[in-house]
């Protein structure tokens, strides 16, 4: 009887709930199932959670979502050293945070945060080569437009993270015994 009066009894199954439905590794955030990549990571976790633990398929798409989730913290790991590299170290989380909630401060930023955004893509290595552009992305472009930091946060990711042809990358392991 006493463990029903007990706030704090199904805390530790409530956490476990929220981290399942957590697709940003943001703890209790469940606000990013809006963007269609956000879609595709939840329709994986309930598909997942409909087959049976011991099962090859459970297994190969628990692996799935891991390795997107993993995927989108490394993303996003690089975008907060570029924003602490330029100034922003009190600044990074909450630049970085998108929700349902987050606007573009201004329509007429939205074509260049469009081919800023695309130009990092294209450019440097700050995204995966299998990423799809995320909108999450598209907000946090707008925000450095905003705050006229983006052209310098472009700058740095080109040094930091740059763009290299995979035969450049070749030559260089094939360079690197006889230096």
């Amino acid at each position: 009887l006493r463990s029903n009066n007990n706030p704090y009894a199904s805390f530790g199954a409530t956490l476990a709930r929220d981290e399942e439905q957590n697709l940003w590794s943001t703890p209790h955030d469940v606000t990013h199932t809006e963007a269609d990549d956000d879609r595709v990571l939840y329709n994986m976790i309930v598909v997942r959670n409909q087959l049976d633990k011991d099962s090859e398929e459970w297994q190969k798409l628990n692996y799935d979502i891991y390795t997107l989730r993993q995927t989108r913290k490394e993303v996003r790991s690089r975008w907060k050293h570029i924003l602490e590299d330029l100034g922003f170290q009190k600044e990074a989380d909450s630049l970085l945070s998108v929700t349902k909630l987050s606007i573009i401060s201004d329509s007429q930023n939205m074509g260049k945060a469009r081919d800023i955004l695309l130009k990092l893509s294209e450019e440097t290595n700050i995204f995966p080569t299998s990423w799809e552009l995320s909108e999450r992305y598209l907000f946090v472009v707008d925000r450095l437009i905003a705050l006229d930091a983006a052209d310098e946060f472009f700058k740095m990711a080109s040094v930091v993270y740059p763009k290299r042809p995979s035969r450049e990358r070749a030559d260089d392991s094939q360079k690197a015994p006889q230096c």
